[in-house]
C-alpha cells in the first residue's frame, strides 16, 4: 500500500518565483489497484507519479510503502528501492538503440535474476515473438512500445506507473498496450498507477483521480479492486 500525506512539491526558490507543481496531497493506493490519474496538461499528474515513485522527491510531507517511509531514503537505499518495488512506462520508449528487442529486456531481467526463457515469455506476452532480434528502428511504435512495457515487467515491480504510455501510439497500438497492461493488474494482482488526459483509459480503472492546479479534485473508486 502507497500512502502519500501532505505531500508538495514546490519549484523555485524565492517568493516571486516560488511555485506549487502539487500541493498538500493526501492519497492512498492499495495493493492490486488500477488508478487512473486524469487532468489536463500542467495539472501536476506527471510530478505526482515522480514524487510516489521515488524518481523524485517531494519538498514536504511522506511517502510510505507499506509502512516504509521511503522520503527518508537516500543514495544507494533509494536505488535499491525503485530496483526491486518499482517499474516505469514513459510516453516515449526509451529504448537502447543498438540493443535488440530481446537485449533491452534482459537488461532489466538481470536485475532480479530473470533467466532468458522468462525473457522470451515476456515477449510472448507482448505479442513480440519473431521480433527478439529486432533493433528498435526495425520496429514499429506500438511494437517500440510493447518492448518498454516488457522491459518494465521484467524485474517483476509491485508498483508500475505509466506516464502517458499510448500518448505516442496511434489508438490501435494504444488499445493493445492498454489492453496489456490492463491483463498484468488483473491476473498478477499488480497495482498500477497510469497519468493520462485521455479520459476513455478511465474505464479500464478501479479508481479515477482528477487533478487540477496542483491538487487532487475528485477521487472516485469504481470498483474494488480483485
Amino acid at each position: 500500500m502507497i500512502t502519500a500525506r501532505g505531500v508538495s512539491k514546490i519549484f523555485g526558490e524565492s517568493a516571486t518565483s516560488k511555485m506549487y507543481a502539487i500541493r498538500d496531497i493526501d492519497l492512498t493506493i492499495h495493493d492490486g489497484e488500477f488508478v487512473v490519474i486524469l487532468g489536463h496538461s500542467g495539472a501536476g499528474k506527471t510530478t505526482l507519479i515522480n514524487v510516489l515513485s521515488a524518481l523524485d522527491s517531494p519538498t514536504m510531507g511522506s511517502i510510505e510503502y507499506n509502512g516504509v517511509n521511503i522520503t527518508k531514503l537516500r543514495g544507494g537505499k533509494l536505488t535499491k528501492f525503485r530496483k526491486e518495488n518499482v517499474g516505469f512506462i514513459f510516453q516515449q520508449f526509451y529504448l537502447v538503440p543498438l540493443l535488440t528487442a530481446f537485449e533491452n529486456i534482459e537488461i532489466a531481467a538481470s536485475m532480479c535474476n530473470a533467466t532468458k526463457q522468462q525473457v522470451h515469455e515476456l515477449l510472448a506476452r507482448m505479442h513480440l515473438t519473431g521480433k527478439e532480434n529486432d533493433y528498435p528502428f526495425q520496429l514499429s511504435g506500438g511494437e517500440q512500445q510493447r518492448v518498454a512495457v516488457a522491459r518494465a515487467l521484467a524485474k517483476r515491480p509491485q508498483v508500475l506507473f505509466c506516464d502517458e504510455p499510448t500518448g505516442a501510439l496511434d489508438e490501435e497500438n494504444g488499445r493493445i498496450v492498454m489492453s496489456l497492461i490492463n491483463g498484468m493488474n488483473k491476473q498478477y494482482g499488480l497495482t498500477v498507477v497510469i497519468v493520462t488526459h485521455n479520459p476513455m483509459i478511465g474505464s479500464m480503472a478501479d479508481r479515477i483521480i482528477t487533478m487540477r492546479n496542483g491538487r487532487i479534485l475528485t477521487n472516485n473508486t469504481r470498483r474494488a479492486a480483485v
